[in-house]
Parts: C-alpha cells; structure tokens; sequence
C-alpha cells in the first residue's frame, strides 16, 4: 500500500527540516526527503556550516600570530594542523546532522533518502540507487535550494577549479588562489586561505565588493581586507582559462588590459543557483521563472495550489535563516494560520574579520524610495570594551526616516557583528524610532554601546 502523508518536505536544509518539524508540530502527518546521504542541505553539509567552522580556526591562529604581543602572548613558533582543522570542521558538521535526525524522530517526521520526482501534483516517486518507490501526499513543500554557478569554459573539478564545496576540502592550504567574486562567500573564504599563508588574488567584474551591502560599509571592509593582505581587482574581467593537474591559467581583463595569472586553485565564487534539477516541476505544469526560480504568490504558493516553495528556489536574498522563516510561516500557512514574515527584519550577515551585519535599507535604497533619512554613524576606536580586545577597526551606521523617526537600517562593520544585528532586527521589526532606541540602556562597556552611540548621533543630526 502507497503511503500517505499530509505533508511531504522535498529538501532538508534550514529551510526544510524546520518547515517539516513545524508542520510535524500542528500535527500534520509529514515526511521530509533528502537526496543527499545527510540530512541539513548545504548550509549544515558543504556551506554554512563547515565554513565558519574553518573561519574561527583561521581566526584564532591570525590572532595569535598577527596581535598575540599586543595581548603580552609570544608565540614565535606558532604553526597550524590543517588536518586537524577539517577534523575538526567535519565532526561539528557530523554532530549537528545527528541533531536533525533526533528532532525528526522526537517529532515524529518520517524521513527518506532519495531523489525526488512528481508524478502528479500529489505524487512523488522517490529514486534511492535505482530502487523507486511512490508516495502521495496532500501538500508539498519544496525546499531544494540551490548550487554554485558554474562557467562554462571553466567547469568544475572540485580539486583545480573548485566552488565553495570543494574550496571547503582542500587537502592543504594552496599556495596561490584566484578567487572569482568578491560576493559574501569568496570574502569568507578568500579570509581562511589568506591568514594560512595564501597568496589570495580576488577577480571582481563590478566597482565594489559586497554589492548588495551599504556603500559605506562594503567600502570599508574593502579597505580592512587589503590591509590584511587580499589582493582585490574590481571592474575586471575573467576571459577564458585552463588548467590541468598542475594549476590554471586564467586571461584576465584588469582597467582594459589583458593579462595572464597562474594559481594553484581558482575559486568559482560568481553566485548560486535554484536547485530544481528533476524534481519534474515542469511536466506537472508548475510555473517557473526566466531564471529558473519557482513562482509562487504571497503565501509561498505555486499556480499548483498544494505545492509551496521556499528559500533559494524563489526569488529574494539566498540566505539559510531567510528559508528557515519561511519554512514555518508556511507550515502554519497550510494548518490555516496567517503568520507574518517581515522581510526588512532579516538580517545579512559576512563572517569576515571584523565581521558585517546588516539590517533594513541601505543609504542607497532609502534614497532610491525618495525617503527623507536621516544618518548617524559611531567608530569602534571610541569604544572601550573595542579596545579592550584589540578588535578597535569598523563602525556602524544607523538610517532613519525623518518624519516618522522610525530606525529604517542599521549596518555594522566591526567584531561580533553578527551577534549585534539581532537585537537591530528587533528594532526594525517594531518600527522603533530614534528617540525610543536611544532611550535604552546598553551595560558598559560593551561593543552594542556603538550602535547606541550611532543612533543617539543619528536623533540630533541634520536631516539628508
């Protein structure tokens, strides 16, 4: 006999398993399919995850190399284990996919491996090695996400020529890297390689790093980065490239000339894609975008009404906590509840060092919605607790309505940033306005004092 389900979850990234426990939790009889070996998608197996993981291993042994003496630290003989970084960074990763299957079996969320198929809108086949096997289900979620873009003339090896996974698992850091974009992941990851002695070589088409961030702010971690030894060329091109097991060779278009470079690995950082790939989405009629996102409406629905997608397979930001959000609102969404998802409250983040967040519109967005706004702005080498830990570099910018007052985006540069932003997503989400943030007591000396100070600049400047 075919199994039947109420909900069947296509995916098992923080979009996924989260719309399967949620829906699990009003009690709805669900099942979640994972075409990998593991459960958590690429956040948690090849991306998220494993990334920051070898970032804080990177950061420690900058920090002591680079500052211990500042600290009264000699290290003179200081090395690292690379070996022992992935260990490390693979047994977190393994740790926290054990999490996913306990909350799956204390749900009660069946699970499956395989790859899936629709068969009809209610209707999957599910292909594990060869072996099929149908099951029928009232609603569907789809929360496949997405894969690097690949270029065309310079394919993937996952060894020479790698994306973000394969840049994640190299045996040894290289001695030269191209990276190609200077987006959020080639920044991350051209940060490890770099403070292991990398010679990294960023390649960037547009006229700034980051671009979806403030100006102010992807300027000055463009500053920060260089200082730290990244080479940046922005406005350049990449033309063609080869590469055989000894390294590539890549023709680059750098202020109108032509040149060669040579690097042991290049890194494809140029974007992701909607992972759509099989699904049979198409042959059962539902909508696709130019782009090859899903289309769906304000509730996540496609034009098949039992099928709903989320996070990187529809259009907006491709960010994990972004999917995770809309995979409840739209589990609560199919048990008849009307949930909320406040789309300026999601907060981005880059794990750099110092790190960013943001939150709400840029100077540039607000500008472009004919706002009158209003800035302040505060440094973090006036901040004690800053100085304290030697983390003195970045700054945060605060952007408010003028009228209303209301605090319409906050932007950090600066250490911890992305444990900073949350509080800044709050504020956002409740409409706050200057005088009410700046009313609040922030515990000295702390680093949020900043952000205090930039708001509290911000309620006596001159309107913009």
């Amino acid at each position: 006999m075919d199994e039947k389900y109420d909900v069947a979850v296509i995916g098992s990234g923080p979009g996924g398993y989260v719309a399967a426990l949620r829906a699990a939790q009003l009690g709805f009889k669900t099942i979640c399919i994972e075409k990998g070996p593991t459960f958590g998608g690429t956040c948690l197996n090849v991306g998220c995850i494993p990334s920051k993981a070898l970032l804080q291993s990177s950061e420690y042994y900058s920090l002591f190399k680079e500052d211990g003496q500042m600290f009264g630290i000699m290290a003179n003989d200081l090395s690292f284990d690379f070996a022992k970084m992935q260990q490390r960074k693979n047994k977190i990763v393994e740790e926290l996919v054990a999490g996913i299957s306990g909350l799956f079996k204390s749900n009660k969320v069946a699970s499956k491996h395989g790859l899936a198929k629709f068969i009809s809108p209610t209707r999957i086949a599910i292909d594990r090695d060869g072996t099929i096997e149908e099951l029928e289900a009232k609603n569907f979620i789809l929360a496949t996400g997405s894969e690097p873009t690949q270029l065309p003339f310079l394919p993937f090896d996952e060894k020479i020529i790698v994306s973000s996974t394969g840049a994640l698992a190299l045996p040894a850091p290289p001695k030269k890297m191209i990276l190609i974009g200077a987006g959020v992941i080639g920044v991350e990851l051209a940060s490890v390689y770099n403070r292991l002695g990398t010679e990294v070589t960023i390649i960037e088409m547009l006229d700034r790093i980051c671009p979806t961030m403030d100006h102010a702010v992807s300027n000055l971690l463009w500053q920060l980065l260089k200082k730290q030894g990244l080479n940046f060329h922005l406005n350049a091109k990449l033309l063609e490239g080869t590469a055989d097991n000894k390294g590539a060779t890549l023709k680059v278009e750098i202020d109108g000339a032509q040149q060669s470079m040579d690097a042991d690995v290049v890194l494809i950082a140029v974007g992701r894609r909607p992972f759509t790939k099989g699904l049979g989405l198409q042959e059962i009629g539902v909508e696709m975008s130019p782009r090859g996102e899903v289309t769906v409406d304000s509730s996540f629905r496609t034009n098949s009404p039992n099928i709903f997608a989320i996070g990187d397979i529809i259009d907006g930001p491709m960010l994990a906590h972004r999917a995770s959000i809309e995979g409840i609102a739209v589990a609560e969404i199919i048990a008849g509840q009307q949930p909320r998802v406040n789309y300026m409250a999601i907060p981005n983040v880059i794990y750099t060092h110092p790190e960013v967040g943001a939150v709400g519109l840029t100077e540039k967005e607000a500008l472009e919605r004919n706002l009158k706004i209003t800035i302040g702005t505060a440094q973090f080498r006036a901040n004690a607790r800053a100085r304290c830990m030697g983390y003195s570099e970045g700054m945060v910018k605060v952007i408010a309505e003028t009228q209303s007052r209301r605090i319409i985006g906050f932007h950090i540069v600066g250490h911890q940033a992305s444990e900073m932003i949350a509080g800044c997503s709050l504020a956002i989400d409740k409409k706050t306005t200057l005088d009410e943030f700046a009313s609040l007591s922030h515990a000295h000396p702390t680093l949020s004092e900043t952000i205090h100070e930039a708001v509290s600049n911000a309620a006596h400047a001159v309107p913009k």
